[in-house]
């Protein structure tokens, strides 16, 4: 009985590692010299462990371009390779916009410019519209048709050309990923080159990025469309794609983006399109507003003037990177959902990551108290 009793004792501790790998962190950043308490983090990640949720899950938390956390939890190990769901549409709409930089493409690029046999409404949407959810197309393949799994963005498209419009562009957001495909092709034919060697170009390996990509495609469910939900990569891959996006486009006195580009992506991309109730960041955060989404991000939380101040781009199986203005912060909480047993205890990995930002807040404001 006292065995039994120490096994209770011991599958209830807090299991925390640190996720510092061999590898130089690749935003070389130095650890902060401040204490924080990240119990009360540490605790509701454990919990959701626990419960069976997730198997593991990494966090890495940067604020004033200092590491304050970095940690691994449960089976997870700074070099876990994890299918990041919608987490990877920041990630795209990052690439096409470093081609927007070199000139080769523009955000007001109708789709027929580069895709004639696009001959109906759809055909008139436009760049941005693909990557901020208003451009009319249909959100995923029709239920009887094959599932978007293709291996390549050309064969992708081609299943999309016939699919009937569902508003005309600007009329309406409607989250999804069929039209970040079509944005895709386009890059591909204004730079002749293929989506992954564009990405790892542009974004990965300027970023030391080694075990992020979109291709091959994961043909299991909910990894499909390659853009809108393909991406895999490890803790501190991601977490140097925030320290560049948090740094307007510099790393390492780099620049991979322009400003202009880092602006316009987080932006307020909704314009007049309507939005339904109970999207996202109405359903995660105590405020509504319209201007819910930029390209390829959402505009969670915005200051007086309209501008972003907490930005993220989550992910259906719990991958949630952010950067929030207000504290200089950046974080990404890397984890995949166990369905199964999510859908038997009614857990939305979805919904419940972007706790995690208000979180690292209340332990800034509890510092500050001390």
């Amino acid at each position: 009985m006292k065995t039994q009793t120490n096994l209770l004792i011991l599958t209830s501790l807090i299991i925390v590692v640190s996720c510092t790998s061999k590898r130089e962190s690749s935003d070389k950043l130095k650890l902060s010299k401040h204490n924080y308490d990240f119990s009360q983090i540490d605790r509701k990640i454990q919990s959701w462990i626990d419960s069976s949720y997730y198997s593991g899950a990494g966090l890495f938390i940067a604020k004033d371009n200092q590491i304050i956390r970095d940690t691994c939890y449960g089976n997870y190990t700074p070099d876990t390779v994890v299918y990041i769901a919608s987490s990877g549409k920041w990630l795209a709409a990052a690439t096409i916009a470093a081609v927007v930089d070199d000139g080769k493409l523009s955000w007001n690029d109708p789709v027929n410019k580069w895709l004639p046999e696009f001959t109906d409404v759809k055909g008139t949407a436009t760049l941005r519209q693909l990557l901020s959810h208003t451009s009319g197309f249909p959100d995923y393949q029709p239920k009887e048709a094959h599932r978007d799994d293709y291996q390549t963005l050309k064969e992708s498209v081609a299943q999309i050309v016939s699919l009937p419009a569902d508003t005309v562009p600007g009329a309406k957001f409607h989250y999804g990923g069929l039209a970040m495909q079509v944005a895709g092709r386009m890059a591909e034919l204004a730079t002749g080159k293929e989506w992954e060697t564009l990405f790892q170009e542009k974004i990965a390996q300027p970023l030391g990025m080694k075990n992020t990509h979109f291709t091959p495609v994961h043909q299991g469910g909910g990894h499909s469309p390659m853009l809108g939900g393909g991406a895999r990569t490890v803790l501190h891959d991601y977490a140097a794609f925030l320290n560049m996006i948090s740094n307007n486009g510099l790393f390492n006195g780099k620049t991979i983006l322009s400003q202009t580009s880092i602006i316009e992506m987080q932006r307020d991309q909704v314009g007049i399109a309507s939005v339904a109730t109970g999207e996202f960041v109405e359903k995660v955060r105590t405020t509504k507003h319209h201007g819910i989404y930029g390209l390829g991000e959402w505009r969670e939380e915005l200051d007086s003037a309209g501008n972003t101040v907490l930005i993220s781009s989550p992910g259906w199986a719990g991958a949630y990177p952010w950067v929030d203005k207000t504290t200089n912060t950046y974080g990404f909480f890397i984890t995949h959902v166990n369905v199964g047993m999510a859908n038997i205890k009614g857990f939305s990995s979805f919904y419940s990551s972007p706790v995690l930002p208000l979180m690292v807040r209340e332990i800034y404001k509890q510092t500050i108290k001390k």
